[in-house]
């Protein structure tokens, strides 16, 4: 997926971010979050902004509260 680091990304690209990992490496919700936080924001939260990061965290709680 191609980021545009013009502005912040939003909750829905982080939920179709966190599915595309999950199908691509078979792996868990939580599993999914690590590997985005890794990829994505290199594990720092300030990274790609706090909007951004704010919308991964609640792209994870969606996920996570669809999933049970």
């Amino acid at each position: 997926m191609v980021i545009n680091h013009g502005g912040a990304l939003k909750k829905e690209y982080f939920i179709s971010y966190m599915k595309l990992i999950m199908n691509a490496f078979g792996c868990t919700i939580e599993e999914s979050k690590d590997k985005t936080f890794e990829r994505l924001f290199r594990f720092k939260e300030n990274e790609m902004g706090q909007q951004t990061y704010k919308q991964f965290l609640l792209a994870y709680q969606e996920i996570k509260n669809n999933f049970k």
